[in-house]
């Protein structure tokens, strides 16, 4: 599956998500309910994955963890909250370049319509294809 694939698979699965129960809930419930989707849907998943620091050259488990890792290559960040703030911008870049993932997706199931609450990010982008040539 290509990355463009993938994010297109993660967004249909959050757009199943949020048409079933919309917004006003938890973080946590969507969480689960995406988790259900993405099994469903026969996608492999990491849920609360840790995200150790790198200070020095050590290896520091400092309590980082994003919500899902699909495939070590899609970092996935649940909000429901009234708006994306320039800090969620800033954890999302730090999650990328701490774990490796070229991309993330910030999905807020607080918007009415979900499309509008996602977010997409790149890090040092190389598509997987493209690795496999060089």
């Amino acid at each position: 599956m290509t990355d463009l694939q993938l994010t297109h698979a993660i967004i249909g699965a959050a757009i199943a998500v949020h048409r079933e129960l919309g917004p006003g809930l938890l973080e946590a419930v969507y969480e689960e309910c995406l988790c259900y989707e993405l099994t469903l849907g026969k996608i492999p998943f990491e849920r609360q994955k840790p995200i150790p620091a790198i200070y020095k050259g050590a290896k520091l488990d400092c309590g980082y963890r994003a919500d899902i890792v699909v495939l070590s290559r899609v970092i996935i960040e649940i909000k429901a909250i009234t708006s994306v703030a320039p800090i969620h911008d800033a954890v999302m870049l730090t999650y990328l370049r701490l774990s490796g993932c070229k991309i993330g997706l910030l999905i807020n199931f607080h918007s009415a319509v979900l499309k509008d609450g996602v977010k997409r990010y790149v890090w040092k982008y190389v598509p997987a294809d493209a690795e496999k040539e060089n």
